[in-house]
C-alpha cells in the first residue's frame, strides 16, 4: 500500500516530480561526463607514453635504466627466456637495441634516440604499424628508417629523403651510416613525436657494432595493473645480471603527474557532489515547502508520522532511481560518441597544451566503471538528502501547517 500511495503522489503533480527528477538526471550527466573525460585523458596519457613506446614491463642488463649505454647492452641467456616464457602474465617478449645519436639532413641536426625493432614483434605489442602517417612500414633486414613526424618536420625532410646517423657504438667504435626514410609515424605524446627513429634490429646492430645484443626486453603482458607484481616474480626468478622493471620505476614522473591528477580528479569532485548536492536539495526543499499543508491535513486526520515519513522517503527513493537511471542512459550514447570522436583542441590553446607535452586532444573513457559509480554517488547523495522532509515531518504541527 506504502508504494502504491508513494507512486501515485509522484504522479499527482506531475510538474514537481520531472522537476526534481530532472535535476537528477543532469547531476549524474554532468558528474559523468566529467569523469569520463578526466580518466580518458590520464588513460590516453598513459598509453601514448607507455603503451607505444616503454611498455609496462622491461628487462635490462643492470645497471642500464641508470646509465643508458651501449655497455650495459646484454646478450640474451636462455635463463631469461625461461624465466619470461614461465611467468603467466607474459603473452610475449619484443627485443629493443636503443642509443642516443645525431640526425641530420643537408643543414639541420638534432640529438634523438635510435631505436632497432624487430618490425613484426613491435607492430603486434605496441601497434606502431597504426601510428604510420606516411610511406611504408619497416620489413626485417630494410636498410632504411622509420621518422616520427616531428622530427621530420624539424630537419625538413620526406618520405625517401636520406637520414643521415652519426653515434658510438659498443666498445667505443664509431657509428654512421646514411638510410633512406621509408615511413613517417605520428605519436600521441608531443614530446616522443620529436626525436624517435626506429631501424631494423638487425642492421641497428651492425651500425652499432653490437651483434646479438639488446638493451631491453620489453614484455607484454595479459592484466597492465599487475604490471609491479610481473616484475617482482621475474627479478626474483633472474640472477643479478638483470634488472625488471615496470613503468613506474621507469616513468616515475608520468607516474607522479597521474596521481597527482588523480588526486586533483577527487578534490574536483567533491566540489562538483557538494554543487549537485545543493541543486538537488533546493527543489526537494521547494517541494516540501509546497506540501507542507498536504502533510498537515493527513497528520491532523489521523495518519501516523512514520507512515507519512515512509511514504515521503520511498516518493524520493523512485525519483533518484529514475533520475539517475535516465541520467546514465542518457550520458552513454553521448560519451560513446565523445569516444569515437575526441574534442580537437584549435589555436593557441593547442599550442599550450603542446607546450607542456599535452596531446592536444580531449578523449573520453567508456569504462563501465565511469557511469554506475558516478549514478550510485548520485543516487546516494539524494537519497540521504530525502530525510529532509521527513524531519520536517516530525516537528510539523499540523495546525500551524494548515493555516500557512
Amino acid at each position: 500500500m506504502l508504494l502504491k500511495l508513494a507512486w501515485r503522489n509522484l504522479w499527482r503533480n506531475k510538474r514537481r516530480s520531472l522537476i526534481t527528477m530532472g535535476s537528477i538526471v543532469f547531476a549524474v550527466l554532468l558528474s559523468i561526463l566529467m569523469d569520463s573525460v578526466k580518466k580518458g585523458l590520464l588513460d590516453k596519457m598513459k598509453d601514448n607514453v607507455v603503451g607505444f613506446y616503454t611498455g609496462y614491463v622491461q628487462v635490462h642488463g643492470q645497471g642500464y635504466w641508470e646509465d643508458k649505454t651501449l655497455e650495459n647492452s646484454f646478450e640474451p641467456a636462455s635463463l631469461v627466456t625461461e624465466a619470461i616464457s614461465g611467468n603467466s602474465q607474459v603473452t610475449s617478449a619484443v627485443p629493443r637495441l636503443e642509443s642516443f645519436v645525431l640526425a641530420a639532413s643537408d643543414n639541420l641536426s638534432k640529438g634523438s634516440m635510435l631505436v632497432g625493432i624487430e618490425p613484426a614483434d613491435e607492430t603486434a605489442v605496441t601497434g606502431l604499424n597504426d601510428k604510420l602517417v606516411s610511406g611504408e612500414y619497416l620489413n626485417q633486414g630494410d636498410q632504411a628508417v622509420l621518422l616520427t613526424e616531428g622530427l621530420a618536420d624539424y630537419l625538413r625532410l620526406g618520405i625517401n629523403d636520406t637520414l643521415v646517423i652519426i653515434g658510438q657504438g659498443y666498445h667505443g667504435v664509431s657509428a654512421a651510416g646514411k638510410f633512406p626514410i621509408k615511413g613517417l609515424i605520428k605519436f600521441g605524446s608531443p614530446d616522443l613525436n620529436k626525436g624517435l627513429i626506429y631501424l631494423p634490429l638487425s642492421t641497428t646492430q651492425q651500425l652499432f657494432g653490437a651483434e646479438n645484443r639488446l638493451t631491453s626486453l620489453v614484455l607484454q603482458i595479459r592484466d597492465n595493473p599487475k604490471s609491479r607484481q610481473v616484475a617482482q616474480q621475474l627479478q626474483a626468478n633472474l640472477s643479478d645480471e638483470y634488472e625488471v622493471m615496470n613503468w613506474q620505476a621507469m616513468l616515475p614522473e608520468l607516474d607522479q603527474v597521474i596521481q597527482g591528477e588523480e588526486a586533483e580528479n577527487v578534490i574536483f569532485q567533491i566540489v562538483l557532489y557538494m554543487l549537485i548536492a545543493f541543486g538537488i536539495f533546493g527543489t526537494i526543499l521547494m517541494m516540501t515547502i509546497e506540501r507542507q499543508y498536504e502533510f498537515g491535513v493527513l497528520l491532523a486526520i489521523g495518519m501516523k508520522r512514520h507512515i507519512l515519513s515512509g511514504i515521503v522517503i520511498l516518493e524520493n527513493i523512485f525519483l533518484a532511481l529514475m533520475g539517475a537511471c535516465m541520467g546514465i542512459l542518457l550520458s552513454i550514447p553521448i560519451v560513446y560518441y565523445l569516444y569515437k570522436v575526441p574534442i580537437r583542441l584549435q589555436g593557441q590553446l593547442a599550442e599550450a597544451y603542446e607546450n607542456f607535452g599535452i596531446e592536444p586532444i580531449f578523449y573520453f573513457s567508456v569504462d563501465a566503471v565511469v557511469f554506475y559509480s558516478q549514478g550510485v554517488v548520485v543516487l546516494l547523495l539524494a537519497l540521504a538528502l530525502a530525510f529532509y522532509p521527513m524531519l520536517k515531518i516530525w516537528k510539523l504541527d499540523p495546525v500551524k501547517a494548515m493555516h500557512a
